[in-house]
């Protein structure tokens, strides 16, 4: 995973310098802002147009390879990881000094859990991050809920597409600090149980800190989790050295190899606007270098043969649209199109068939794709994975903006003259079989507004998550709306009544997507939803899913199953989250609890409280 080293830890945390300075106006914080890699950023609030990262050269490191990890014993005859938060050096560039990151088992990204479809594990999460955060920290971001004058860094991992338990979920206020000292009102087991009673798929790990999700990531807590069976392993499909998870990133750097992220939202005229705290959470964040497993602008050697990448999205804000093109490295200019990708999975696992994507493939943040690619006819040529999604994604409306930090090329690919040219292998016609959810069994629809109209006390921009009832938005720590009870099946149509996609995201269950339409076309108090008026999933949409993307202007209808359905999946009760997932917008405010309650409970009979429902 490169080069790293942990640097010693501090002996005393300026947080604690802070409160004990009395630090508790904007003025004071602007001056004791935790996290200080780089003091300037704390005493000179920065804006996203504001930095440029150092000019480095590009296409010098070869992609790395996550490690793996390994057991640390078992428990109750199942094994038993224990992998540890910490802050270490690495190199994410040649001509960087090394990095201050957060990683996984020393490593960023982290270890990749390598599980079988049946048979359980547990990890303890340990944090061993110091009393300081590596990035500035707005302390006006949930200050009702979060003890900000508590020493330690807050974290909790969440699994995500994990279909398990509640306790074991990683809830936003199930956070904790170094060896458990602090833990918040959420927080209930240090060993998390995961079931991997779920089809095989590309899940992930991270942070899901409230409040710091989006610089806890960024610092470098996120890692691949594989979940394989038998069936899957029958396909034939490429693997060992030929199957490749690739986390795509955007990065901002200092001069000194150090992570830059910006401290200031910018004004109407761009400069720093000093109305608001400083630092501020800003509405996204984009970074001007791709890293891709830990790697800022990498190349990647392949063979002339057949490849299976895992790409996880695992950016803050940014969207990528991928197509993989021809390249001339000396000239820098990119020709026509390479290789297609053949998609076999998505977040839940595999598609029933192989789907050949014949224009780009969209990946929101959180979203995998689970793609094949055929390099035979490209031996001896370079290739170029090439995005052409602007930050301030808008799907297809026609408002772009590319002015703000695009980010077109990501990776080189450099097929080999030689190498395993003869691979024969062919994409099985049938990879799984996906059993639909029936429509003629939804027990409630819920009509459900994704805005960014509404302002916190600071006069910033908050997204927030609303109801049929509440369409302006509820607060996370509003009285939950969403009770499903276990065994309901149930359409959440989320309505985008803002200016930009979001990739929406839901705990502990896959949903499957039924279609788009107009906002203005569907109406709950008034309308049924007609399934031949919507427009059809694309390719990349069908199968098992648990991130969507919710274009500006229209709603987008999806089915799920709380509990096991035709043998997939497991039951489970409780509270989990639903949200956003662009990192800056679960932080500020677009992140919601949901509970499911248990067969028969008389809250879940009644929809008492339930307010974003439609009993069919």
């Amino acid at each position: 995973m490169g080069d790293h080293t942990r640097p010693p830890k501090p002996r005393i945390s300026r947080r604690k310098l802070c409160i004990a300075a009395g630090a508790t106006g904007i003025s004071a914080l602007a001056g004791c802002s935790t996290g200080n890699s780089n003091p300037s950023q704390a005493e000179n609030a920065t804006t996203i147009t504001d930095h440029s990262s150092p000019d480095l050269e590009k296409w010098v490191d070869e992609v790395p390879r996550p490690g793996v990890a390994e057991p640390s014993g078992t428990k109750d005859g199942h094994p038993r990881y224990e992998i540890e938060m910490s802050e270490v050096e690495q190199k994410l560039h040649r001509d960087l000094p090394a990095t201050t990151v957060w990683g996984y088992d020393g490593q960023f990204p982290g270890p990749t859990i390598e599980a079988e479809q049946g048979e359980p594990i547990y990890v303890r999460w340990t944090n061993d991050l110091p009393d300081e955060h590596l990035l500035p920290e707005d302390t006006t971001i949930h200050s009702d809920l979060i003890p900000y004058d508590m020493p330690g860094v807050r974290t909790v991992t969440h699994l995500h597409g994990g279909n398990v338990e509640s306790e074991s979920d990683g809830h936003a206020q199930a956070w904790f600090t170094r060896d458990f000292q602090e833990t918040g009102p959420e927080f209930q087991k240090k060993d998390y149980y995961y079931i991997n009673d779920q089809p095989p798929a590309t899940l992930w790990y991270h942070d899901h800190s409230l409040g710091i999700t989006r610089l806890n990531v960024y610092a470098g807590l996120a890692g691949f989790y594989l979940l394989r069976n038998d069936h899957e392993r029958s396909l034939g499909l490429p693997k060992n050295e030929y199957e490749i998870p690739l986390v795509l990133q955007d990065r901002s750097f200092e001069e000194d190899g150090s992570l830059f992220y910006p401290t200031a939202i910018s004004d109407e005229k761009g400069g720093s606007d000093e109305s608001h705290p400083d630092p501020s959470i800003v509405p996204q964040f984009y970074g001007d270098t791709s890293v891709v497993n830990g790697k800022a602008w990498p190349r990647l050697s392949v063979e002339p043969r057949l490849y299976r990448f895992r790409l996880l999205n695992g950016s803050n804000s940014r969207y990528y649209t991928l197509k993989l093109r021809q390249y001339n490295e000396s000239s820098g200019e990119t020709g026509g199109d390479g290789p297609s990708f053949v998609q076999i999975g998505n977040d839940g696992g595999l598609l029933s068939t192989p789907v050949e994507i014949d224009d780009r493939l969209e990946v929101g943040s959180g979203q995998r794709a689970d793609v094949v690619v055929d390099f035979s006819e490209y031996a001896g040529e370079t290739l170029l994975l090439h995005n052409n999604a602007p930050a301030q994604y808008r799907g297809r409306t026609g408002l772009r903006d590319d002015n703000i930090v695009p980010l077109p090329e990501i990776m080189l690919v450099d097929v080999s003259d030689t190498g395993d040219s003869q691979d024969t292998t062919e994409l099985p016609d049938e990879l799984t079989r996906v059993p639909d959810i029936p429509v003629d069994s939804v027990d409630n629809e819920r009509y459900l507004t994704l805005n960014g109209g509404a302002t916190d006390d600071y006069g910033r921009q908050l997204h927030l998550l609303g109801t049929a009832q509440e369409r302006d938005g509820l607060k996370i720590d509003d009285p939950v709306t969403e009770k499903p009870a276990l065994g309901d099946t149930e359409i959440w149509s989320f309505a985008n009544r803002s200016g930009m996609s979001h990739p929406m995201h839901l705990h502990l269950v896959h949903f499957q997507m039924l279609g788009r339409q107009p906002i203005g076309d569907y109406e709950p108090n008034e309308d049924e939803i007609d399934l031949d008026a919507l427009e059809a999933p694309k390719p990349y949409e069908r199968g098992w899913n648990d991130v969507i993307t919710v274009d500006p202007g229209e709603i987008v209808h999806v089915i799920t199953h709380f509990g096991e359905h035709d043998g997939l999946f497991n039951d489970q009760t409780g509270t989990y989250m639903w949200h956003c997932h662009m990192l800056e917008h679960e932080d500020h405010d677009m992140m919601r609890p949901f509970t499911v309650l248990p067969n028969g409970d008389e809250d879940a009979n009644s929809n008492g409280g339930d307010d974003s429902t439609t009993q069919r």
